[in-house]
């Protein structure tokens, strides 16, 4: 069997089910959640196989190399590849054999109809049928419909060979709450860890491998903070991961809807937000208006909340009007510039930012993406600049700049669209001399208005009075 990075499959599968409290763990799917999980874990001190399909993602993972961009993941892959301790192979059934507890984290997109598409973890499910030969623990960390685990249970049994399933294997629900930019982090110091499943013993053996992180008792770790452990049913868990994400979704499109109405009566909604952020009830959080969320996550999971209440004949209007302010921002951003430039057909845009949001490249349901198709459609000619994202896939029209003045320069206007922090060492004198026009529309309100206005631009945020700002500085 081939070495990857100082470890195989089968050196692995050697390795005594506990020592010094390691677990033998599966991940399967390398996509950004199993890679990181994959990683964190052989950094505690776990003896980790992942399985990964696509042969070019699989050749980067085995020699140490991080197929996206997540600060901190890469190191964190590389020590645990080098130690020996996480290994890569293509063979569930491998995978299998060296484990003891499987995490499953496969993609589950949105479909058609807007519920999560299982595709995928019904082909891993048809594996596993049929080569589990020894008890398992099968951990579903993708987010998937509620009911999944009892489905993926019936799924392998029906799919088995032989009817001998019972106590052969056990379904335990462990939702993830990673934020792109921080994965590593909310991994090793979580809010609380979620564990849903009927089988106390397989669920103790889930709490067995999060044992450092519950503890604190790893390398860099806060004793002070423990996180809390959260046991409870497979449909409770499931649940969680979208009430969690829906949460967070309403109120960023509250901050929004409230920024809309600042604008027309003249008030500035990052005072509003500040003031009522304040209140321990409410919390300061997640309460940034701007162009808008995006990203895998909050788009898919409203998506899918929603039509499951729909399978059950109820209509989630909230959800709904939540999904509907967000993707009003990015219709609403367009519109600014077209009213400010009189017309956008024939003027220069500059874009700064196109990831989602900092510290990723991730252009899923990106509102700059959005943005940038309805100018080119409506006839403007684009630069974008993003310190990480090099090219948009499927776009065509727009240029990449090589830096932001090269994106700025003989713009008629620009608009920063995600936040990255080295746009705030801008310079806007020099902004102000590259750009034709005067217009920079601050669609995340994460700019100070004065020194924009200072240089001779004009500002534009969302929500924000301007004057006021400025008075006040």
């Amino acid at each position: 069997m081939q070495a990857y990075g100082g470890a195989s499959v089968h050196e692995l599968t050697a390795v005594p089910a506990r020592s010094n409290r390691a677990q033998r763990v599966a991940v399967v799917g390398s996509g950004y959640v199993g890679t990181v999980v994959a990683s964190t874990q052989a950094f505690l001190g776990h003896h980790v196989v992942a399985v990964e399909s696509a042969r070019e993602r699989l050749t980067a993972l085995r020699s140490g190399r991080l197929p996206f961009y997540e600060p901190g993941a890469d190191e964190l892959l590389t020590r645990a590849v080098d130690a020996g301790r996480l290994c890569f192979t293509d063979r569930i059934e491998d995978a299998m054999r060296a484990s003891d507890v499987i995490f499953l984290c496969v993609g589950t997109p949105s479909g058609p109809d807007g519920h999560a598409d299982v595709s995928a973890l019904a082909s891993v499910a048809s594996v596993i049928a049929g080569h589990i030969d020894a008890p398992k623990v099968l951990v579903t960390k993708s987010t998937v419909p509620v009911g999944s685990g009892e489905w993926l249970r019936t799924a392998i049994e029906d799919a088995m060979p032989r009817r001998e399933y019972h106590g052969l294997f056990s379904v335990v629900s462990n939702p993830e709450f990673l934020r792109q930019g921080s994965a590593v982090s909310d991994y090793l110091h979580p809010d609380r860890v979620v564990l849903g499943g009927d089988d106390a013993e397989a669920v103790e053996r889930v709490v067995a491998i999060y044992r450092p992180i519950l503890e604190q008792s790893f390398p860099g770790g806060n004793p002070e903070c423990r996180p809390a452990l959260v046991r409870t049913g497979l449909a409770t868990a499931e649940t969680v991961k979208y009430a969690s994400n829906a949460f967070l979704a309403l109120k960023v499109s509250f901050a929004n809807e409230l920024a809309n109405i600042s604008e027309l009566v003249g008030a500035d909604v990052v005072d509003v937000m500040h003031a009522i952020g304040l209140d321990s009830r409410i919390g300061r959080r997640f309460l940034d208006a701007g162009a808008g969320w995006g990203g895998s996550c909050f788009g898919k999971d409203l998506g899918e909340l929603i039509a499951a209440a729909e399978d059950h004949g109820y209509d989630a209007q909230l959800l709904r009007a939540a999904r509907d302010v967000n993707y009003y921002q990015r219709r609403l951003v367009v519109n600014k510039l077209r009213r400010r430039l009189h017309g956008l057909r024939g003027r220069r845009v500059a874009i700064l930012g196109l990831s989602f949001k900092p510290a990723t490249d991730d252009l899923r349901d990106a509102p700059a993406v959005d943005i940038a198709t309805a100018l080119l459609a409506s006839g403007a000619c684009v630069a974008a600049h993003d310190p990480v994202v090099q090219s948009v896939p499927g776009l065509n029209g727009i240029r990449m700049a090589p830096d932001p003045h090269d994106a700025l320069d003989r713009a008629d206007a620009a608009v920063l669209l995600t936040e990255w922090p080295s746009y705030q060492d801008l310079v806007f004198e020099e902004v102000r001399d590259r750009m034709r026009g005067r217009l920079f529309v601050d669609a995340r309100n994460f700019l100070d208005p004065a020194k924009i206005e200072a240089a001779g631009l004009e500002y534009d945020g969302m929500g924000r009075r301007v004057a006021a700002t400025l008075t006040s500085a």
